[in-house]
């Protein structure tokens, strides 16, 4: 049986996660890296694999079946997936949650004319969590809902402080307020505002001559990512950042708290601890990647969420397997 051929658009962290996660899929294979930069410049460290500039993209459309988008949501997605969509089945980790509904009309104009599948916003967050919420609120239908993220280092809000101009290098943490946590475990059903629920801690390395204040206003007020919570900006040296900022931990959980039967007090919880976020989310974009293949091979064109995909589209294994072995 051929191998489904991946073509991976960026290499940062979660593009580099990417090829780590297909070399684990025996049913796929890497067949390009597309890239902005010089691509003499990336080092794939594998033979098989070629770099080429993102321009020269679709003249690929006979040599690979899925393009998995490794982009920023700030600015590179909302480019990138519609652009793709027209030549490719696309993978993409938008995470701009507000901005879901409106990506997701934009992508599916397009993929639905080129009859390609373009599944949306995979990942852990929304992704994964996003089922578990579903899960939750059909279960228990009386009841309230609570994410929280963190302890853990963003990927999408440390982007988001990179393009503002100023800013060298930076990264962001999400943390969860603990008597925020504590009130929902405990079954209270509390009304949180996102306040409530997290705060942002920022370590920020500036250009030379930049002034601290514009900055750090300029990140407290950042629609989508930062205004809406209590946010502290550190600013340090590069060599601070480098050494004691240089992992990317993150996790995560989602709590449905409710009542079932006689007014019986129940509560499910779905929870994430990861080493590495990036090769975390990498390994949930390759899964969506065989989903998204097989969907085009029956005609189901267009955007896609995760709330449309079955779980079994995601296995490499037939049904029959999967009934016989986990069901």
């Amino acid at each position: 049986m051929s191998k489904i051929r991946i073509g991976i658009v960026g290499y940062g962290n979660l593009g580099r996660g990417v090829q780590l996660a297909v070399k684990q899929n025996p049913d796929m294979e890497l067949v390009g890296v597309f890239t902005r930069r010089d691509p003499s410049t990336i080092q794939v460290n594998d033979a098989a694999v070629g770099v080429y500039l993102v321009e020269d993209i679709k003249d690929f459309q006979d040599k690979i079946d899925v393009m998995i988008l490794c982009g920023g949501s700030a600015t590179d997605l909302p480019e990138q997936t519609p652009q793709i969509a027209q030549w490719f089945h696309t993978i993409d980790s938008f995470d701009t949650h507000a901005l879901i509904p409106e990506f997701f009309n934009k992508v599916d104009e397009v993929a639905k004319v080129s009859e390609k599948v373009s599944v949306i916003s995979v990942g852990w967050d929304p992704g994964l969590f996003s089922l578990n919420r579903l899960l939750g609120e059909v279960v228990l239908p009386q009841g309230n809902t609570y994410t929280f993220w963190g302890d853990g280092l963003s990927q999408g809000h440390s982007d988001a402080l990179r393009r503002i101009e100023g800013i060298k290098n930076a990264v962001q943490y999400t943390l969860p307020v603990k008597d925020a946590v504590e009130r929902v475990r405990s079954g209270k059903l509390p009304s949180l505002s996102t306040r409530e629920k997290h705060t942002r801690e920022c370590f920020v390395v500036l250009e030379e001559g930049v002034e601290q204040a514009g900055i750090e206003e300029q990140i407290k007020t950042m629609p989508n990512y930062f205004a809406d919570y209590d946010t502290t900006v550190h600013f340090i040296s590069e060599e601070e950042l480098e050494t004691n900022h240089s992992g990317m931990p993150h996790g995560g959980f989602v709590i449905r708290s409710g009542v079932s039967g006689a007014n019986d007090q129940q509560l499910m919880e779905f929870s994430l601890k990861l080493e590495s976020n990036p090769n975390f989310t990498s390994s949930v974009l390759v899964a969506y990647a065989r989903a998204a293949y097989r969907l085009g091979l029956s005609g189901q064109f267009g955007a896609k969420t995760v709330y449309d995909i079955p779980f079994g589209l995601l296995s490499p294994k037939t049904a029959e397997q999967l009934r016989a072995e986990l069901l």
